[in-house]
C-alpha cells in the first residue's frame, strides 16, 4: 500500500524485499490515486519486466458528491489523472467501487460502470457497503440516515453492473467478506459464499 508520504526509496527497499522471496512472480499494490505521481509511477513500471504488476486505485464511485460525502478526501478527477499516468506502462490496472455508497440510486450506481468501462481499465473489485460498528456510517444507519441494501438487490446490481464492463476486463471482486465480529448490518454480508452463488445463478439465467 502506497500513500502521499511514501518515499520512492521506501516503496522500492519493501518492493524489492517482498520479491526477493522464493516464487514470487509479481506484486498488486494498493493506493488512492491522489498518492501517486510521476515518479513513484516510473519505479512502478521498471519492475513490469520482469514481474506481473497490478496497480489497484480505490475510486468507490465516480461522482463527486459521493465521494465528498464518505470522506474520500479526492475526487473524480484526481482518479483520472492517477489513470492516465498509469496507463500504457505495461502496469495492470484494476478499479475499487463500492455499490450502495449513501445517497447513490440504481441509476448513479450504474454510471460508474458505464464510465469505468470507457476508461480502458484492466480490472474491478466490487464491494458491498456493509456497516462496521462504532463508525460513522454505524451512526448513520441507527439514526436511520442509512439504510442497506438487500441481498436480492445487490445481487441484481451487480450482474447489472457486470453487464456494462467490457468482456476484457478482469473480476477480482463481486462482494465484501466483513470480519462477524465487526459486522453490525447487513447481516447477509456475512453469508459471502451465498451472495456469490446467487450472482453466478442470476447471470446464468440472464444467460449474461
Amino acid at each position: 500500500y502506497t500513500n502521499t508520504y511514501t518515499s520512492c526509496a521506501h516503496m522500492k527497499a519493501l518492493y524489492d524485499e517482498a520479491l526477493a522471496c522464493e516464487g514470487m512472480v509479481g506484486m498488486a499494490i494498493g493506493t488512492r490515486p491522489d498518492c501517486v505521481d510521476e515518479e513513484k509511477i516510473e519505479l512502478i513500471q521498471s519492475y513490469t519486466q520482469d514481474y506481473l504488476v497490478w496497480l489497484e486505485y480505490g475510486l468507490q464511485s465516480v461522482h463527486d458528491a459521493t465521494l465528498s460525502l464518505i470522506n474520500r478526501g479526492h475526487d473524480f478527477k484526481d482518479f483520472v489523472r492517477a489513470v492516465d499516468m498509469t496507463r500504457d506502462r505495461g502496469i495492470n490496472i484494476c478499479t475499487h467501487v463500492i455499490l450502495g455508497l449513501p445517497g447513490e440510486d440504481r441509476a448513479m450506481m450504474l454510471e460508474s460502470a458505464r464510465v469505468l468501462a470507457d476508461m480502458g481499465i484492466n480490472g474491478v473489485k466490487i464491494h458491498l457497503l456493509y456497516v462496521i460498528k462504532d463508525t460513522p456510517l454505524d451512526r448513520m444507519w441507527q439514526r436511520g440516515d442509512y439504510t442497506c441494501m438487500e441481498q436480492q438487490a445487490y445481487v441484481d446490481m451487480v450482474c447489472d453492473f457486470l453487464e456494462r464492463l467490457p468482456k476484457e476486463i478482469i473480476i477480482q471482486r463481486i462482494t465484501g467478506d466483513p470480519h462477524g465480529e465487526e459486522l453490525r448490518a447487513p447481516a447477509w454480508a456475512g453469508r459471502y459464499r451465498e451472495t456469490f452463488n446467487l450472482i453466478q445463478q442470476t447471470l446464468e439465467e440472464r444467460e449474461s
